[in-house]
């Protein structure tokens, strides 16, 4: 089976975007810092995109060249398997250690997979800035997370595993909004091979687990999980 490599795009309404690294390769090694915003996932770019609260923001994926395929057949089909999540932190720490809030999270709902939704919308996946954050530079990280080798943990052998694809992108919210996200999540450490999000089987059949996302639930204000638009 082949190695998806995808890449997005990040755009605001009709804006485009520029990310914090246009790499994208699939990171399996939950240890290390290439799960916060993957390879060179440290390095800044000069520009932030400006973007008020309660705007569409819009994460488009694909292979190569925008306008290719979003998946490649051979792991969308039988088994649509990613599930996808966007979390945000303060642009100062760089996406490093437990700094991040998760806004938003889809997976397996109803018998559709998260990935289904995006082939459907052709790579392109939305999120609603929340209304309550407080202005101020953020990066904004989008993530898949791919299973199809995913029943075997990549610390039990490393041909297999879950693949993310983590993406960091520099925004500048300007809002009325009040709140710091203060979740405080770090995925060095808050990611685990326990984690029945990450090591997990597509191939129960006739019927498959329920998937539940890894890391924390959607953060607000009230500290309850809530949903917002993805």
């Amino acid at each position: 089976m082949g190695v998806s490599t995808l890449v997005p795009i990040v755009s605001c309404l009709v804006a485009c975007a520029n990310a914090h690294t246009r790499v994208n390769n699939p990171v399996k090694d939950i240890t290390g810092t290439q799960i916060n915003c993957n390879v060179n996932g440290a390095t800044a770019i000069p520009q932030t995109l400006e973007v008020p609260s309660g705007a569409t923001f819009e994460f488009e994926w694909y292979h190569d060249v925008r306008g290719d395929d979003t998946i490649a057949a051979v792991t969308a089909s039988p088994f649509p398997q990613r599930s996808r999540s966007s979390v945000i932190a303060s642009a100062s720490s760089n996406g490093n250690g437990a700094v991040w809030a998760k806004i938003a999270s889809e997976g397996l709902s109803g018998g559709t997979w998260a990935v289904d939704k995006l082939i459907a919308n052709k790579g392109c996946h939305g999120l609603t800035i929340p209304a309550w954050i407080a202005p101020g530079e953020y990066l904004i990280r989008a993530e898949i997370i791919g299973l199809h080798e995913a029943d075997v943990a990549y610390a039990s052998n490393s041909a297999r595993g879950a693949q993310f694809y983590p993406s960091c992108t520099q925004i500048k919210v300007t809002c009325s909004g009040t709140t710091i996200p203060g979740q405080n999540f770090g995925f060095v450490g808050g990611y685990t091979y326990a984690d029945p999000g990450i090591t997990y089987s597509l191939y129960k059949l006739p019927t498959i687990d329920p998937y539940t996302a890894p890391g924390p639930t959607v953060w607000s204000p009230s500290l309850k999980a809530k949903r917002f638009e993805v």
